[in-house]
Order: structure tokens, then sequence, then C-alpha cells
């Protein structure tokens, strides 16, 4: 894979800094690696890769917290659609680490809201006034239960109205059940933009038959490693993430 993504021009983070998309839609995709592959190759010459010091294949590690209850969890498996989730994300190249707050309202749109921070401490004022301020939930039940690695390529359109983020090597741990678990092949691909700006690569994704599915990785993550659970209304997407992993 490395060889096809270092087929496309770079793009650097200043160069993105008109497409940071915080209020957006987002559609994701579920496919494999060999799926994958045929995408980039069709992909080059319509997008450029973010290129950080050489490195276009990003390690992210990322801890999802979830009042002591699983109420963000509980919504988002009863689907409604007016839901939040928190996290805090480091980019390990970087050594970068921000919270951030993600709602998605009733229209479909997703709003992000972040800020820099040393560590997981929810103690500290900054932290407790940024949540109280964009989180609904009681800073008080808030605790970590999903932990999660995955490399990210990300890929701007040559218009710089979209990106798309494509996530490989994902792997969850679960800090409530010590479970942890390998995804393989699975393949996650997100593209983000600003309403329904034309994006050249939903036509690729229709001709490889890459069809639109839901995934989040923290609850997807936290329905594979845990008995704890309701999973109901993830059934669907379970079976269909294990037959891509097993194809």
């Amino acid at each position: 894979m490395d060889s096809i993504i270092n087929e496309f021009q770079p793009i650097t983070l200043a160069q993105m800094s008109g497409v940071k998309l915080m209020n957006r839609t987002d559609t994701k995709f579920v496919t494999n690696m060999q799926q994958l592959l045929r995408l980039l190759e069709m992909a080059r010459q319509d997008y450029f890769v973010q290129d950080i010091d050489g490195e276009r294949n990003m390690l992210y590690d990322t801890t999802y917290f979830d009042t002591d209850d699983f109420a963000m969890y509980a919504a988002h498996q009863h689907g409604h659609t007016n839901r939040q989730k928190i996290r805090f994300r480091t980019y390990v190249s970087s050594h970068l680490q921000f919270m951030e707050v993600k709602t998605k309202n009733n229209h479909g749109r997703t709003k992000k809201k972040r800020i820099e921070v040393n560590d997981m401490d929810l103690g500290d004022t900054v932290k407790c006034d940024f949540l109280r301020q964009h989180l609904r939930y009681d800073v008080q039940t808030l605790v970590p239960h999903m932990h999660n690695y995955f490399r990210r390529i990300t890929l701007v359109n040559k218009a710089k109205t979209e990106r798309l983020t494509i996530d490989t090597s994902l792997e969850f741990h679960n800090l409530i059940t010590s479970t942890d678990r390998n995804m393989g092949p699975l393949v996650i691909i997100e593209l983000k933009r600003d309403g329904l700006v034309y994006s050249p690569v939903l036509h690729m994704l229709r001709d490889l038959r890459i069809k639109p599915h839901g995934f989040s990785k923290y609850c997807m993550g936290a329905a594979l490693t845990s008995d704890l659970l309701l999973v109901n209304n993830f059934k669907e997407k379970l079976r269909d993430v294990e037959r891509i992993i097993n194809s």
C-alpha cells in the first residue's frame, strides 16, 4: 500500500487549513484491504494525500469516555439521532493530544469541538469548563471505556472541498472487560464534506460496489469486546463486519 500512496501528490497541514470541516456531513464505508488498493489506484489523479514530514500513513491512539452507565453507547444503540461522544485522541507522529466532543444532530450533521491537552485527567478546570460548555452529560459520571489504535491515510480532493479518511490496522482494547480485538483486513473509509458538494470518490466507490455503512469505532469496539451491553440494533452491522474480516 505504501507504494501506491507515495504516488499521490502531497498536501501539507498548512495547505489543508481551509478543509477543516468542523461542521460537516459524514458518510462511512466499510471494506477490506483488497478493495482499498483498487480504490487508491483509481483515486490518485483526483486527490492529494496528507504528508507530515514524509509520513503518509499516521498512527492514531484514541480513548473513548462514556458515563458509568454507558449512556452515550445506549443512545447510539437505540438509534437516537441527536447524540454525542467524547474522546481523547493522540496523533502519535506529532505527539499532539486533543480532547474532542462530537455532536451529531437529527439533520445528519456532525459538529466537533476540541481543545489541545496534555493528559486525560478530567479534574482540571480547563477540561471541566470545556465539557460543561459542549457536553450534555455530567462530567462526574465520565469514565474511560474503550481504547483503540489504527493507521490513517487522509486524502483531499483537488478542489479542497472534502477529506477522505482511510483507517486500517484497527485494534480495540476494552478498558472495562480487558478484552482485545484485532480487526485484521477491515478498512473504514469516511467521506467528510461541507454539505452535498460534488465528490469524485463516490462514483469510484459505486464502481467497486462499496456501499455506505455506518461504523462507530466506539460502539462497534464496545459491542465486539463486551457481553455486558445490548447489541440488538447493531447485529446486522456486526455480521457485516465479521463477513468482511473473514472474507
